[in-house]
């Protein structure tokens, strides 16, 4: 294959080689990594953690199941699911080790490091063997993934039968005028905030774009039940700013 028929993929709107995202994303978590919460609360203006509980209240965690969260950075997720089933485990697997060591700190103080495992690894050639797991959750990760459908699939490989998938990721809003006052937002608020607070504005500018980048609601259920899924369903969340995604291994 010469240099000329690479595939491609997109960074936010930027058309670059396949081969180049995973170590263009890398970057930039590495690089926000130690601001990645704050941001997260200031974009967001704390919402970020009412989708989350939702997660949880439509995942509904039991004792004893073993949850791999992916994209799962400094583990908020993890901590949410261990805090709603005491006698569950996770393992956070994250492309960014600086992330996940932020995540570790975490576990430490609130005493949770024996529940919790921190993996370094790529959501599309997960290092565990198949039907390892009983839920798989990545939250606002799956949209930087070079190639989506590999995830999902590596999702139900290793997913035990009857495991269960769920998505949090942003969406799109169903009402036009809403979506465009969210974009004024988006490209004018959240670059440079992220310039006065991570000291970064093009991981941030990088970010906004990816989500605009980021399928609608049915196309991505489409994309999971594609991959093997049963039960698709989603729920929009403050109007479609995000949507959570579930589906079953049956």
């Amino acid at each position: 294959m010469t240099p000329a028929e690479k595939p491609t993929t997109h960074f936010g709107f930027q058309t670059v080689d396949e081969d180049q995202k995973a170590g263009m994303v890398h970057g930039v978590f590495t690089r926000v990594a130690n601001r990645y919460d704050i941001m997260n609360d200031l974009m967001s203006a704390g919402v970020h953690r009412l989708w989350k509980d939702a997660m949880m209240d439509w995942l509904a965690p039991r004792s004893g199941q073993a949850l791999l969260d992916v994209a799962g950075g400094t583990g908020d997720i993890a901590f949410r699911f261990l805090a709603r089933a005491p006698g569950a485990t996770a393992t956070v697997l994250d492309m960014t080790e600086s992330m996940l060591v932020e995540g570790q700190k975490r576990a430490e103080a609130e005493r949770l490091s024996d529940r919790l495992t921190w993996v370094a690894g790529d959501a599309m050639a997960l290092p565990f063997p198949p039907a390892s797991f009983d839920v798989y959750t990545i939250s606002f990760g799956i949209r930087n993934v070079t190639r989506i459908p590999d995830a999902l699939s590596e999702a139900y490989r290793v997913l035990k039968p009857g495991g269960r998938l769920m998505v949090l990721e942003f969406s799109q809003l169903p009402n036009p005028a809403m979506q465009w006052a969210y974009d004024r937002y988006s490209f004018n608020v959240i670059p440079v905030m992220g310039q006065i607070v991570a000291g970064d504005r093009d991981s941030y500018q990088y970010l906004v774009e990816s989500i605009r980048r980021f399928p609608d609601q049915e196309t991505f259920a489409g994309m999971i039940r594609a991959a093997g899924f049963d039960q698709v369903r989603y729920r929009n969340l403050t109007m479609g700013v995000a949507a959570l995604h579930s589906g079953w291994k049956i």
